[in-house]
């Protein structure tokens, strides 16, 4: 069964196959174009209020909307380039915040816990 987020890594590989930009789409390329993206979509955030960040108006909504479909396109292309399952890859992540941040002893706290131990 194809999901629609292999769907959309394989439409994404055949746009590049077709117009032959495989070459560009190497990991540091696609990392850079990606971080690019995500500045693009933090600059949309700037100078909002919490209030205002959490109900953009309809425009800038829209420009959100066309910045978050960019940083996605990018991601899902880093990591069908790198061979990275985003969902596998997402869970794995998932499960090691759980172990590190115990639900009792980081209720309702923004402190950071200790590194894991697969980090350097």
């Amino acid at each position: 069964m194809t999901t629609e987020l292999e769907h959309l890594a394989a439409r994404l590989r055949e746009f590049a196959r077709v117009r032959e930009w495989e070459r560009f789409h190497t990991p540091k390329n696609l990392a850079m174009a990606l971080a690019g993206e995500v500045g693009e979509l933090v600059a949309e955030f700037q100078w909002l209020t919490a209030e205002e960040s959490g109900d953009p108006d309809p425009d800038t909504l829209a420009r959100m909307r066309t910045e978050l479909g960019d940083v996605t396109l990018y991601l899902v292309r880093l990591a069908d380039v790198l061979g990275v399952d985003l969902v596998e890859a997402a869970h794995a992540k998932i499960d090691d915040n759980d172990r590190r941040y115990d639900a009792d002893l980081y209720r309702g706290s923004a402190r950071k816990a200790p590194r894991s131990p697969r980090e350097p």
